[in-house]
């Protein structure tokens, strides 16, 4: 059973195509980075596909009621503003809400989901700190705990390792892998070619209306990342050469130089 259906799915903004016709699915088990140059819609793809944002075209996510699709899919915006002065713990048991019933306070076993997401992301030592006095790098942290938490099918983060040191990176890119070994699935945005090379499963790029040959934005490619990321397309979509090997150590890819 697909975790995610796109069919023709559209966005207008101002008048102007964000993106056009796009059609995919996702199934468990996949750790999908959705790659594409700044302007490219990742973003605008991703609220559209939650029912975040109107969208002309179908998203099977956004055709559900509200407390079915959290309980489908966590969602980790790119803002990472913490308003509330909440400990740690607090914030990342928002992320169990979803499975609440009314008047109902945390379960054991909301509490073990809680524990097992804050041990994930090696937060341990700031549970009890106000979230409001976290760094950058620990709120994104926080918040990917917090969508952890949730324990859905389906994680969709935007840009999630942004603002993290190359250490936290590399582990939240294993967590995300580890989640889908396990039969979830992530759809992760991001703009580290690098990292999206070595740790998913499939890339999806897209690209803004400036790179498409028909003038509109929209998917340009789908499938693994060796088939994915061709120089042509790298020239094409990024205006970079890059060189891409397949290791010992697994696939590496590195950007060398502009190309126009």
């Amino acid at each position: 059973m697909s975790l995610l259906t796109l069919d023709r799915l559209s966005v207008r903004m101002r008048g102007r195509a964000i993106v056009s016709d796009v059609s995919l699915t996702i199934e468990p088990g996949e750790f999908v980075g959705l790659i594409g140059p700044n302007g490219a819609g990742k973003t605008t793809l991703m609220r559209a596909a939650l029912g975040l944002i109107p969208a002309q075209g179908h998203s099977s996510l956004a055709a559900m009621a509200p407390r079915e699709r959290a309980r489908a899919a966590a969602w980790m915006p790119q803002a990472r503003e913490i308003a509330w002065p909440v400990t740690v713990e607090t914030l990342v048991m928002l992320g169990r809400v979803p499975h609440f019933g009314a008047g109902q306070r945390a379960s054991p076993e909301d509490r073990a989901a809680v524990d097992a997401a804050i041990a994930q992301m090696g937060l341990q030592p700031l549970r009890g700190r106000a979230a409001t006095r976290l760094s950058g790098g620990e709120a994104a942290r926080v918040l990917i705990a917090r969508a952890l938490a949730q324990q859905t099918p389906l994680l969709m983060a935007d840009e999630p390792t942004a603002g993290l040191d190359p250490a936290h990176q590399i582990s939240t890119m294993e967590t995300f892998a580890a989640l889908a070994a396990e039969g979830k699935s992530c759809l992760v945005s991001l703009h580290d070619l690098g990292l999206a090379v070595r740790h998913c499963t499939r890339l999806i790029l897209i690209a803004p209306q400036s790179a498409m040959e028909d003038g509109q934005g929209g998917l340009v490619a789908d499938g693994a990342p060796e088939d994915v990321l061709t120089p042509e397309r790298l020239d094409r979509v990024f205006g970079i050469e890059a060189a891409f090997r397949r290791g010992e150590d697994g696939p590496l890819f590195q950007p060398l130089r502009v190309t126009r």
